[in-house]
């Protein structure tokens, strides 16, 4: 993070210096509807955006204090960089490196069948993490906070009634009850409404989409429990099936003592609910004991605890425009998160997929409320998640009916463990692959950067900074600030010199006629939509930043003072060249979305096709 670029100001650098929270009032650009982790990333997300005002509504009293989610896949924590918060998320929470799985022998007793890696090697950077919902919850609500915006949570309002007005300015008027207030009332209009409501959201009531799928009948039972035993991998996550009393899934809780258990039960019958079988946590208790016998488990509290059914849903579309009138009609109100998706939390998904659909759909409410995109960005949400939403059905299915499996052969046993490693890269979240659409193009060039997937998020690997000789990873400089990225990676014999590709390539995107001037607003800094970057294959100490292309040296702020972070090299110890199959010879230009996704991989010549590119969707009449 930059900061000092208009002045100096001592404190907090996180802190920002701009306030306009007192512009808001009853007519905003956003209103969200939920303070779940959907709802809030969204409002993280625009509180960092200027000239975007938005309100989050929530029901309830205050913030969550015991949230149900705690699995933070590979990519949510990379998610969480984005908005400068990992470094708290990772230093409380527990790492998951490795998962055990425990079968039982022939006389029936527990045995450790295999130990292996949780993520596989270089995956990620970051590490899959266990961590209350409440405290990720926390960290949000502390991005809101420290925003330009200061935005703070409208507690105790209950969505009432959703109305649209298509000839408004603000077209959709949303009424909220005054729970604090009985009898009172708040009408709010905006120009969208997007609602992460979970489950029983109002506002898929009021799309009439309903959640299709069906239940699998199969009853489980969740609990956080501070317990003593002598099962040996009780501070791993483990996935216990037992001879016949049942499976269990264990997974290590922050602090080094709380654990969650995983508990299976009975199946339900033919219309029959969970709560209709009067579970109790003693219940959950006993089911465990008798899954690791011969291992002693006495719980000494309970800190939480729920029983369940395992189902699969989802809704045909995400917005309000019905699919024959995608072509004349903008969006308005949007849902997310459980709001549209329901499953079983075993596959660790919930939050992470929920988060993921509004970081999706944030950055192109932004665009088009600030007029820097066309309406047609806001069709790719539904589009994109959808088809996101429906894989995790899939997958969830598959999972929760290996995990209740009665294993009857030493095959059968190792069919879960197969299907946990076979799709280890799905459940880290960075399997995610978005089609092609308007803002991410088929893969044409995709062999002059085989790592970096056109339609899947951008796979950091360690560079070196030039100007100060830095080490850092790449992906770590693509902020949850709304701004599109070109990457530019140079061939083997360019030093940034006169007459080489880069710098060919930068003269031209000087010019007039090239997207970085076209949708850059008047006065604003080169970089404020479109902000290109340069990795070079040369060792940092070889090249000389005061020869590098005058545009990677802009001149920013009212000071015009130049910003030095814009040109990188590899890393000699894990060159991301190599790394990411970046094509030495000819180098590759990488464009990646707001969300981290790449959007297109072009040649360094193709100055013309990146025009091309954003003229199909930048800004607000197409011109």
């Amino acid at each position: 993070m930059q900061y000092h670029l208009n002045g100096f100001h001592s404190g907090d650098p996180e802190l920002a210096r701009t306030h306009d929270a007192e512009s808001v009032g009853t007519e905003v650009d956003v209103a969200i509807v939920g303070c779940g982790p959907a709802g809030l990333v969204l409002a993280a997300q625009l509180a960092r955006v200027p000239d975007v005002s938005v309100r989050i509504f929530e029901k309830k009293p205050g913030p969550l204090e015991i949230g149900q989610a705690d699995g933070i896949a590979c990519r949510s924590v990379e998610m969480f960089e984005a908005f400068g918060v990992a470094d708290r998320v990772l230093k409380e929470a527990y790492w998951v490196n490795e998962t055990v799985f425990w079968r039982p022998l022939e006389d029936g007793k527990l045995a450790r069948a295999t130990r292996i890696r949780d993520v596989e090697e270089d995956l990620s950077e970051m590490p899959h993490v266990i961590l209350n919902q409440a405290r990720v919850h926390d960290f949000l609500l502390d991005v809101m906070a420290r925003s330009g915006k200061q935005l703070v949570p409208d507690y105790n309002r209950a969505l009432a009634q959703i109305a649209l007005y298509p000839d408004r300015t603000h077209p959709v008027e949303a009424r909220f009850d005054c729970v604090d207030q009985p009898g009172e009332t708040e009408v709010v209009r905006a120009k969208y409404l997007v609602g992460c409501d979970g489950a029983r959201s109002a506002v898929r009531d009021w799309l009439g989409h309903p959640l299709k799928g069906e239940a699998a009948r199969q009853l489980w039972g969740v609990m956080d429990v501070l317990a003593v035993t002598d099962f040996p991998d009780i501070r791993l996550k483990c996935a216990v099936q037992s001879a016949d009393a049942g499976s269990l899934l264990i997974i290590p809780r922050e602090g080094g003592y709380l654990v969650r258990l995983y508990v299976e039960l009975d199946t339900l019958n033919d219309g029959e609910r969970a709560g209709d079988r009067n579970v109790t946590a003693e219940m959950l208790e006993a089911k465990a004991r008798a899954i690791l016998a011969p291992h002693s488990f006495e719980v000494k509290e309970v800190a939480w605890w729920s029983a369940y059914e395992i189902g699969q849903r989802v809704c045909d579309a995400f917005d309000d425009v019905p699919e024959a009138d995608r072509a004349t009609r903008t969006p308005r109100v949007f849902i997310a998160g459980d709001a549209c998706h329901t499953h079983s939390p075993k596959a660790g998904q919930g939050m992470n997929v929920s988060m993921a659909d509004t970081f999706n759909l944030g950055w192109k409410l932004a665009a088009v409320v600030r007029d820097q995109a066309q309406p047609i960005l806001l069709h790719t949400y539904s589009l994109e998640r959808q088809a996101k939403a429906r894989e995790l059905i899939e997958f969830d299915r598959d999972m929760a009916r290996l995990f209740s499996a009665k294993p009857q052969t030493e095959a059968e046993q190792a069919q879960f463990q197969e299907y946990f490693q076979k799709h280890g890269r799905y459940t880290a979240g960075v399997e995610t692959t978005y089609s092609p659409s308007v803002i991410t193009q088929a893969a044409r060039h995709q062999h002059l950067a085989t790592g970096q997937v056109v339609g899947k998020r951008f796979h950091s690997a360690p560079v070196i900074r030039l100007a100060d000789a830095r080490p850092l990873q790449l992906g770590h400089v693509l902020k949850a600030d709304g701004r599109w990225r070109v990457l530019v990676f140079a061939g083997a014999s360019d030093m940034g010199q006169s007459g080489g590709q880069v710098e060919t390539l930068c003269a031209q995107l000087e010019a007039e006629t090239s997207p970085l001037r076209r949708y850059t607003p008047q006065g604003a800094d080169i970089d404020a939509v479109i902000d290109l970057r340069v990795i070079f294959q040369h060792s940092h100490r070889a090249l000389d930043v005061g020869v590098t292309p005058p545009l990677l040296r802009p001149k920013k702020g009212r000071y015009g003072l130049i910003d030095y972070e814009k040109v990188f090299c590899a890393d000699p110890e894990a060159d991301i060249f190599d790394l990411r199959g970046i094509d030495r010879a000819h180098g590759a230009m990488i464009v990646v979305r707001p969300d981290q996704f790449i959007a297109t991989v072009l040649p360094l010549v193709a100055a013309q096709d990146l025009a091309t590119f954003f003229d199909a969707f930048m800004g607000a009449d197409g011109s």
